[in-house]
């Protein structure tokens, strides 16, 4: 991966974000958002995500943001504050080159470091086997499956649930101070 970075987003990254979540959107099955956001939209989503304290990162090669990732609470509920969920959007050009899965590892490590214990993948469309891929190749084990819980380009759509620990996961109490 030869001049790749992975860091974290800044305000002018959005532009590019919101590129890329609007071809997801539009041509794919990984969100069944039905509607793209615009970049006003997606600025606060992100916003949204570092007010809670957690990751927001893009890959980036040459100036060019290549795809992007952000863990955000699973559940608003208070008992859930040690379990995130992961997002990842990669360029269409980005797919197959590990950018995803160099992501989702810096990810996790974040997550980690702010004391979060439990990752989930709520992947859309059982037939996103990249998505899916990655997520095994990174530890992430399946847990179940939605059936037909999502209406997109005229065709119903399953959920994968898949799940990794963080640090000492259910092994000990978390530190209190979340």
């Amino acid at each position: 991966m030869t001049n790749l970075l992975i860091r974290p987003s800044r305000p002018d990254d959005v532009p590019a974000v919101t590129a890329v979540y609007r071809h997801a959107v539009l041509h794919g099955t990984g969100t069944f958002e039905l509607e793209a956001p615009d970049e006003a939209d997606m600025g606060r989503r992100r916003e949204a995500v570092l007010a809670n304290g957690l990751p927001w990162l893009v890959a980036e090669r040459d100036g060019q943001v290549l795809g992007y990732a952000y863990a955000n609470h699973f559940r608003p509920r208070r008992a859930y504050r040690f379990c995130v969920e992961d997002s990842i959007y990669l360029h269409p050009d980005a797919h197959g080159q590990g950018i995803g899965r160099l992501l989702l590892t810096e990810l996790m490590a974040q997550c980690e470091a702010r004391g979060a214990r439990q990752m989930l993948a709520v992947i859309g469309d059982a037939a996103n086997a990249g998505s899916v891929g990655v997520h095994r190749s990174c530890g992430f084990e399946h847990t179940g499956v939605l059936k037909a819980v999502g209406w997109k380009f005229d065709r119903w759509l399953d959920v994968v649930m898949m799940q990794r620990a963080l640090g000492e996961g259910a092994g000990t109490a978390p530190a209190e101070g979340r």
